[in-house]
């Protein structure tokens, strides 16, 4: 894929490694159209392709997607079952694409509370982009950060029953290592479409130190030159890591 402008004008500084967005605004953007909610997450499954594309083409190497959380399974039955419908139509349909650019793709979150058949969508695309080393795409399905420290403590407290951790070697790391995320990196920047500004329990350990950006773009209008903006508002930041400044 050619450069994108953002590489052309500045090619002293490197694309963020990893990208997380939560992904918002799909039902806002539909109401204000007139159109079912349907409508809407339909138009984000596309925005989604475009963003993956334009990731790519900046050279990121990891993107991860805020898909569905383990609080939106409160949502009314039928909205929820759509969505699941979208989740099964676009594994299916794009996951060749995927392995042929060299994406991988996976999943994290509970598992337990999807479908048999999804899960077995979900296993067949891990398995079949698990050696891609492009990009990685991890979406986080029927996922909640609380849950997902809350599963990495547990582990810990049975490693120690277990006799195979000490408690005096418990630290940062050995939590990371039991987390869904434990082989990526954390994420460099979090965009937040729709105007929100909170994280909504979304990778609460692994935002500790990333750029915060939060935007006003409904994510059905997310486009290249959005994710292009965001990277430049996070270059014009200074990442301290808590300490202090030049």
């Amino acid at each position: 894929m050619e450069a994108t402008s953002l590489q052309k004008k500045d090619s002293a500084q490197p694309p963020p490694v990893h990208v997380a967005i939560i992904m918002d605004g799909n039902g806002r953007w539909a109401k204000a159209r007139g159109l079912p909610r349907t409508a809407g997450h339909q138009r984000g499954a596309e925005a989604v392709k475009n963003a993956l594309k334009s990731a790519v083409s900046m050279g990121i190497s990891y993107l991860t997607l805020f898909g569905f959380s383990s609080e939106n399974w409160k949502r009314p039955e039928s909205e929820v079952h759509d969505l699941m419908g979208l989740l099964r139509f676009y594994i299916k349909k794009e996951i060749k694409e995927l392995n042929t650019e060299g994406i991988r793709f996976r999943v994290i979150g509970d598992r337990d509370r999807l479908a048999p058949d999804i899960i077995s969508l979900i296993e067949d695309a891990e398995a079949l982009t698990a050696g891609n080393v492009r990009l990685t795409l991890t979406v986080a399905l029927s996922y909640g950060g609380r849950a997902e420290i809350t599963s990495a403590a547990r582990k810990i407290a049975e490693d120690v029953m277990a006799g195979t951790l000490d408690v005096k070697d418990i630290d940062e790391t050995e939590m990371s290592k039991r987390l869904f995320t434990a082989d990526i990196p954390d994420p460099d920047i979090l965009i937040r479409t729709s105007g929100e500004e909170r994280i909504s329990n979304f990778l609460l350990w692994q935002l500790a130190y990333s750029e915060l950006v939060f935007i006003d773009t409904l994510w059905p209008d997310f486009t290249h030159e959005t994710l292009e903006n965001a990277v430049k508002e996070f270059h014009s930041r200074e990442r301290r890591f808590g300490a202090t400044g030049g």
